[in-house]
């Protein structure tokens, strides 16, 4: 079975481009949800030319079963106009590697503009891992800043 381990923060973009730069290439990403009658994600994504099917099952505190298989582009394409409700997250992703990790940088775009998320997978919940200071406060509990969330609930309507 697959599982996901992971963990969401906040990011301080200034403090992050003053220490490292310039941002890494990053991958413009689409994705939208099928409806489901439980906890159960289906998410379906094209990141560039590349395309997704995803199943994730509810959390269980940082963990939860994930299952995640390539599918034909234009078949992505067809599944988010013809069978995904709501509108589409779109986001650039970029991959920044500290200390052995792979953190996935996501700048959204659209209704999510001004929302800047990084994800760290670990192998484990109790995983050490270092910490870049422009990695800020933790969401990974908070369950708005969830992507699947974020179609109902975009950041652009949130309360400041």
């Amino acid at each position: 079975m697959a599982i996901e381990i992971e963990r969401k923060y906040l990011v301080n973009l200034d403090l992050l481009i003053a220490t490292q730069g310039e941002l890494p290439r990053g991958i413009t990403i689409k994705q939208a949800y099928i409806a489901t009658a439980d906890n159960t994600v289906v998410r379906i994504r094209v990141a560039g030319e590349k395309a997704f099917i995803t199943l994730k099952g509810e959390n269980n505190g940082l963990t939860r079963t994930e299952f995640e298989y390539p599918i034909p582009l234009i078949d992505a394409k067809a599944m988010i106009e013809q069978l995904c409700q709501g509108p589409i997250i779109d986001k650039t992703r970029y991959l920044i590697a500290v200390a052995g990790h792979t953190w996935e940088l996501d700048i959204f775009h659209g209704d999510n503009l001004g929302l800047i998320i990084a994800e760290i997978e670990l192998a484990s919940e109790n995983e050490a891992f270092e910490r870049p200071d422009w990695v800020t406060q933790e969401v990974s509990a908070q369950i708005k800043y969830y992507n699947s969330s974020l179609i109902d609930s975009p950041y652009s309507s949130w309360a400041k």
